[in-house]
């Protein structure tokens, strides 16, 4: 039943999810999966140059954020802070200098049951989240193997263009009439 609140992985736009510094091409989409894989040791990211990792998470609507798990290693590599940032899409890590919406300092979760709230009323209409690890508890490289995002989710609303053309007064050529031929009737 836990799980079912933990579903917001379904409803990101996996074509298009981004995970900045990560060691294995295409590693950071497999850390957002369900409830029930989340013990799973086989899929991880780990990150490359230095201990920083950022993922820029499209959604396929709009998103109500509520909580997030993060589940590493019970070691120095665990994550040790996690910056939140919404609607910024394409962050990079010199984007990161910016104040994010909420940072939160993480405990060692080697088993994924830490859940951290989001401040819920910055997190209410969220299309894009961005996450920045930007240290951990001593490695050299943060391994993270499962994000839990818990929220709601709405279907996007697509506003297109109309265009419409208004008089300001009528034209009357535009408005032709048959000729109009005066009848009598003579009643007897």
């Amino acid at each position: 039943e836990r799980g079912a609140a933990w579903g917001l992985y379904l409803r990101i736009d996996r074509q298009r999810l981004q995970c900045l510094n990560e060691r294995r091409e295409g590693s950071g989409a497999t850390v957002f999966r369900p409830w029930e894989e989340r013990r799973d040791r086989s899929q991880f990211v780990e990150s490359d140059d230095d201990e920083e990792l950022l993922f820029n998470i499209p959604f396929t609507g709009s998103v109500k954020l509520k909580g997030v798990i993060v589940m590493g290693e019970d070691d120095g590599t665990h994550p040790a802070e996690m910056r939140l940032f919404r609607n910024i899409p394409h962050m990079s890590f010199d984007d990161t200098a910016k104040e994010p919406e909420q940072t939160f300092s993480l405990s060692r979760d080697p088993l994924g049951e830490l859940e951290y709230p989001t401040k819920i009323a910055r997190f209410s209409n969220v299309s894009h989240l961005s996450m920045h690890f930007p240290k951990n508890f001593g490695a050299e490289t943060t391994k993270i193997f499962y994000i839990g995002l818990k929220g709601e989710w709405t279907e996007a609303h697509r506003h297109e263009v109309t265009i419409c053309n208004y008089e300001a007064s009528a034209n009357p050529a535009d408005h032709k009439l048959e000729q109009i031929t005066p009848q009598t009737h003579f009643i007897s």
